[in-house]
């Protein structure tokens, strides 16, 4: 999402006759575009933005734009900490970003249209409802709505037309779209199906709340919707599911799975998962080691709890020590590896349909990275069989 933000400002940039530099030395405007679900995360862009500073010093004209979530969270106070920067935009101004691009005199001359490579982001979604204990995107981000769905086709007709194979669609809750007179994300799906030249459709991030019978379906019914789905769970413990008020149980993300799996057979599932969440046990834990085995998790993003102000869980009683959430991160990603090593193993053999991102390399439509021995051209799709593994990457060959 925080690249499709990047490329919107970027296409801003462009029409105002700006292009991409080769590196900063060569560069007019720096723009830094900000997270803040993890407080590592923040810290690092603020400590670029710094640096900055010394940078814009060397040429009069250079400019520095910072935007996002972080942004948003600390509003003007970005300007008193950093003087050095130009204009601060805050992830709810993305759609204004041109407007405040222009009030800040931040203009080229002539006008360069931004092209589109094989795989390309439509959002859909701003912002989420859920409230999530831990979740700072609500603050940051706002409350969901929905985008016009006729916006959001013109938008994927343009990038198929620019030579987009894959369309991913955006939102933060994703599988929660829907709009008055036109209907919910699996009609959304099967009109983006429609569109010539389109080979793919994938879309991130799912909630397991709205994983419903119309979008297992659609699994079913649309071909170009890719086999995998990225649905984070957080853990694998109803307690703590239910302390992140998360909206459903450790069945529940159970039952969805093996539903979808029997709309599309080998389908990966990918996932999140929070470690060290305020009164975590080691019950708690073995539980989630326990969900990747039973959920036949493919691949997950591990990360340790990080309070957020602002968020239901900042001061919540109960944290497991440092050293014991470390401990148990480093068995979660053992396990989610050693997981991930035996799923690709289980693939030599199978056939495998590559979007090439190199003339080398490419993915399949699991959402795994292969490398193809002959090669063949970026943007082409080209079936091929399963041969090996070299550490998570698929080795395939023609078929």
């Amino acid at each position: 999402m925080n690249e499709a933000d990047s490329d919107e400002m970027l296409s801003a940039l462009m029409l105002r006759g700006y292009a991409l530099a080769d590196s900063p030395e060569d560069a007019d405007v720096a723009l830094v575009n900000t997270c803040t679900v993890r407080d590592h995360a923040e810290h690092r862009a603020f400590s670029y933005i710094g640096r900055l500073d010394k940078w814009k010093s060397g040429r009069d004209c250079r400019k520095v734009i910072v935007a996002g979530c972080a942004i948003e969270r600390l509003g003007q106070d970005v300007l008193r900490q950093f003087p050095h920067v130009d204009l601060a935009a805050g992830a709810k101004s993305i759609d204004l970003f041109s407007e405040l691009l222009d009030k800040a005199g931040i203009v080229g001359e002539g006008g360069v249209k931004s092209s589109c490579g094989a795989r390309a982001y439509v959002t859909i979604m701003r912002g989420c409802s859920c409230g999530c204990a831990y979740c700072i995107v609500p603050s940051v981000r706002g409350p969901a709505v929905s985008l016009n769905p006729q916006e959001i086709l013109a938008q994927a007709n343009a990038k198929a037309a620019a030579g987009a194979k894959e369309i991913t669609l955006l939102g933060q809750t994703v599988n929660n779209y829907r709009y008055p007179g036109f209907g919910d994300f699996a009609a959304l799906l099967s009109e983006i199906h429609k569109i010539d030249g389109i080979s793919r459709i994938r879309f991130m991030s799912a909630h397991p709340i709205f994983l419903n019978d119309s979008l297992i379906q659609a699994y079913a019914d649309l071909p170009k919707l890719e086999r995998h789905i990225h649905l984070p769970a957080q853990s694998g413990s109803d307690k703590i599911l239910k302390t992140m008020r998360r909206g459903y149980t450790r069945q529940d993300f159970l039952d969805k799975l093996a539903r979808l799996r029997q709309a599309a057979p080998g389908i990966a599932v990918s996932s999140d998962f929070i470690v060290g969440f305020p009164t975590e046990t080691e019950e708690d834990f073995s539980q989630t080691l326990s969900l990747v085995d039973e959920g036949a998790i493919s691949a997950a993003y591990c990360f340790k709890f990080s309070p957020r102000q602002s968020t239901v869980a900042y001061d919540m009683a109960g944290r497991p020590s440092n050293a014991e959430v470390d401990a148990r991160l480093a068995r979660l990603l053992e396990k989610v590896k050693s997981q991930g090593r035996n799923y690709l193993a289980s693939l030599i053999g199978a056939k495998a349909e590559l979007l090439m991102e190199t003339d080398k390399f490419g993915r399949t439509a699991e959402n795994f990275t292969a490398e193809l021995a002959e090669g063949a051209s970026a943007g082409t799709l080209v079936e091929a069989v399963v041969s090996g593994v070299r550490n998570n990457t698929l080795l395939v060959k023609r078929t």
